[in-house]
């Protein structure tokens, strides 16, 4: 997905794989080491936004190795890149079964099962706005006080800084936590 402008430029969205492994049980721990130097590996190419690792729960083996690149060309380097081709080479003695999944721009922040039915793209929207509306008004309120003096593009910059990343790492997930079952409801069919 890239958002299109009035005057057709495309501006690349961030692009979030999931890949599920079901790890075999005398496995695990080899397993918990390839992933760390996966993720390590991945952190050094560009366009990483970051990664990570869902162990199973009880009764399960099944891993999610979570990772996030700019955009699809970063993630197209990542994925034909030799250093991984090597390192997932290390792969078919440890797990079972395999599954992908990728999303791209803002559904990302919205985790859901490959097998899930989409979240409406309007309940992502209405979230996104009261992320964005809270971030916004408490940056009014508690920190624009403290650098009124400021140049105002820099009064600007700070804000854009800390809504993108305030709603990335702290409000959006937040959301998708309590609204979690509005945003993906039961699938009736």
């Amino acid at each position: 997905m890239s958002t299109r402008f009035r005057d057709n430029t495309v501006t690349p969205q961030p692009v979030t794989v999931t890949a599920a492994r079901v790890v075999r049980p005398d496995r695990r721990e080899a397993f918990e080491q390839w992933a760390r130097d996966v993720q390590a590996l991945a952190a050094t190419f560009p366009g990483h936004l970051g990664s990570s690792t869902l162990r199973p729960g009880a009764g399960s083996d099944e891993y999610h190795l979570v990772y996030r690149f700019a955009d699809e060309d970063s993630l197209a380097a990542w994925e034909r890149s030799p250093e991984r081709a090597e390192l997932v080479a290390r792969l078919a003695d440890l797990v079972e079964d395999e599954r992908f999944a990728k999303v791209e721009g803002l559904e990302g922040f919205f985790g859901r099962p490959a097998s899930a039915p989409p979240v409406p793209t309007w309940r992502v929207v209405l979230l996104t706005v009261v992320g964005v509306f809270t971030l916004t008004s408490t940056f009014h309120v508690a920190v624009q006080p403290l650098v009124a003096a400021w140049p105002w593009p820099g009064q600007l910059l700070l804000s854009a800084v800390l809504v993108v990343s305030g709603l990335r790492f702290a409000v959006m997930p937040a959301l998708t936590r309590v609204f979690g079952r509005w945003l993906r409801p039961a699938h009736r069919g």
